[in-house]
């Protein structure tokens, strides 16, 4: 009975994990820029078709996971920042119609290049025994590049020069404008490292979920979700809210099926939101990042 107890600790955790992973570009891009990016699923989806015709090339597998892909969607999301949503700051309906032509035209250019057929990579790690469970080690390498990206990307806002400045620019650009800060390339940068964010996610999912062009719906709304109920504070707001929903979730989907799992999660953060209607850090973590 304990390890099975275990082994449920273990799935929550992973699941747990892989929401973070799936909201954390998100977070970055609406949760600090208030830009409503419809395109943010089809950035995860790039960053798994590039894992895997980068191993496909030859290049090591965690090179293209963890270097290649979030680099080539980070470019991407310059080029698309540089090109189109510079013009459109400040208007959130405006951003939102135009990442969801975008997510139209990748949706579309990606069906075109590689089919609409999904398409993987082996997993690099094997599995272990446990109490007659096999569990991935994968999985648990997934945990810890979580766990890094959230203590880093608090770090990062909350005690550097880099984070303090990110942050003055999105809550009083006059006021950062008026001292000197180039906002332009300050959005410029926030918006690419959350385009990287989620290609590094689709690259780390290629090899547990495998990639099809419109796999992005699968993960916007869950990010939406999870980013809008964690409310204004980018990392702390994301790891609470996705701790909590996604144990929620995880329960749920192992009391009945996966349906009643997403339907449970939906309704765990309708419930949240009319209790806390700014979001869990909204009240509650006000200083955090």
């Amino acid at each position: 009975m304990m390890d099975y107890f275990l082994l449920t600790v273990v799935q929550i955790i992973d699941s747990i994990a892989e929401l973070v992973l799936v909201s954390l570009g998100l977070a970055v891009i609406f949760g600090m820029m208030r830009v409503i990016n419809l395109a943010h699923g089809e950035f995860i989806m790039l960053g798994g078709f590039t894992a895997i015709f980068a191993v496909n090339l030859g290049i090591n597998v965690w090179i293209a996971i963890l270097i290649v892909a979030p680099c080539m969607v980070g470019i991407l999301g310059l080029i698309i920042e540089r090109l189109i949503i510079r013009h459109l700051y400040g208007r959130m309906i405006d951003t939102m119609l135009a990442t969801w032509g975008l997510s139209l035209l990748l949706t579309g250019l990606a069906t075109s290049l590689f089919g609409n057929r999904v398409q993987g990579i082996s997993a690099p790690l094997g599995s272990i025994d446990f109490a007659g469970f096999s569990i991935s080690l994968y999985n648990q390498f997934m945990v810890i590049v979580c766990l890094i990206l959230v203590i880093g990307g608090y770090a990062l806002l909350r005690f550097t020069r880099l984070g303090l400045i990110a942050r003055a620019t999105m809550q009083n650009p006059e006021m950062s404008a008026s001292l000197g800060i180039n906002q332009s390339r300050v959005f410029a940068m926030t918006f690419s490292l959350g385009a990287a964010l989620s290609g590094l996610t689709g690259a780390l999912l290629a090899p547990l979920s495998g990639v099809v062009p419109t796999m992005g719906a699968a993960y916007v709304s869950k990010a939406f979700i999870t980013v809008i109920t964690g409310g204004a504070s980018v990392i702390t707001g994301t790891g609470l809210s996705a701790s909590l929903l996604g144990s929620i979730g995880t329960v749920s989907t192992f009391l009945s099926n996966p349906i009643f799992g997403d339907i449970a999660l939906l309704a765990a953060a309708l419930i949240l939101l009319r209790i806390l209607p700014t979001g869990i850090t909204g009240k509650i973590f006000r200083g955090a990042s």
